[in-house]
């Protein structure tokens, strides 16, 4: 990448004052409540009982995705700026993404499966997301021999942790409580919540990113061929773990799924709501990465979809 065009990217900044950051906090937490009101405390005791696609959909997207990532990084060398590919790594490093079991209920995937990886992957972020975050991104600033260049990648461990669980944790609670008390309100919820979801993470990235529009559409070519190439990475790791496991098609289309599509909007609001940058030079790359991977994964995913509609209209063709 030319230094003009790097420069470029890691130009662009975001500025969010304490009450444009709580407000963003506010509504992530509200989003992520909307997602545990498709969860019910039962699917996990039904679920444990055929563990396997719930030991390969974590195994998929909580090892695989950000090792395989990280190893994308080292391949592209050169070609991406370091910021892009610790945004890539803490993009990688989150749970599945609240439009997940809506892609595969379009898909006729198994939605109970999708459900249960999503709620147990956003369970374990509270540790595993600042973990893989903190690990990758250390070896990856190792390996690139950025460590002369770069401040050494530090993860305020408690204030990352303090945020996942105020972002996540809580929601999670109150969603369980809600589906399980309240199930006719749940319902009523669910659906709009899903929607509201999408607008609402369009928005924040056109809100985030208006003070830098003409920088951010000079660097976005590049941007758009990196998500593009992570993002197939990322689904394909979870068809392949599936396919290795040998799991059945609705299992082997949630995996996909869950693996593909990331909560690029938990890894913009840690960007921006902690601490883990405060010594670091410009990283508009981390940024621009985490916005454009959640525009990109709601077009990916719902293509996935349409293919797995395609191969089932061609299946009952064959039979007809």
């Amino acid at each position: 990448m030319a230094p003009e065009i790097a420069s470029k990217i890691d130009s662009i900044s975001v500025a969010l004052n304490a009450g444009g950051m709580n407000t963003v906090n506010i509504v992530l937490a509200f989003i992520m409540y909307g997602v545990a009101l498709g969860i019910k405390p039962q699917t996990f005791v039904d679920l444990f009982k055929r563990p396997k696609p719930i030991f390969a959909g974590m195994l998929s997207q909580v090892v695989f995705l950000p090792l395989l990532t990280f190893l994308l990084t080292l391949v592209f060398g050169k070609s991406i700026t370091w910021t892009m590919a610790i945004g890539m790594i803490l993009v990688a490093s989150c749970p599945g993404g609240n439009i997940s079991n809506f892609m595969s209920s379009l898909s006729k995937a198994d939605i109970e499966l999708s459900v249960s990886l999503t709620a147990i992957s956003t369970a374990l972020s509270i540790l595993m997301t600042p973990f893989n975050f903190w690990l990758y991104g250390n070896l990856y600033i190792k390996a690139a021999g950025l460590t002369a260049e770069v401040p050494q990648l530090v993860i305020p461990l408690m204030d990352v942790l303090k945020t996942i669980f105020i972002l996540l944790g809580l929601p999670l609670t109150l969603g369980l409580l809600t589906t399980t008390f309240l199930p006719k309100v749940a319902k009523v919820l669910r659906k709009p919540l899903q929607y509201f979801s999408i607008v609402f993470f369009l928005g924040m990235v056109v809100m985030l990113f208006a003070g830098n529009f003409e920088a951010f559409m000079q660097c976005i070519k590049y941007v758009f061929v990196v998500v593009l190439i992570h993002n197939l990475l990322a689904f394909s790791i979870g068809f392949g773990t599936a396919t290795a496991f040998r799991l059945s098609n609705p299992d082997r289309r949630t995996l996909t799924i869950e693996t593909g599509i990331q909560n690029s909007g938990l890894a913009l609001v840690l960007l921006l709501g902690t601490p883990i940058f405060a010594s670091f030079p410009a990283h508009g790359g981390a940024l621009v990465i985490a916005a454009w991977w959640g525009v990109w994964h709601i077009v990916s995913g719902l293509t996935i979809c349409s293919i797995f509609n395609a191969i089932d209209a061609k299946k009952k063709t064959a039979v007809a």
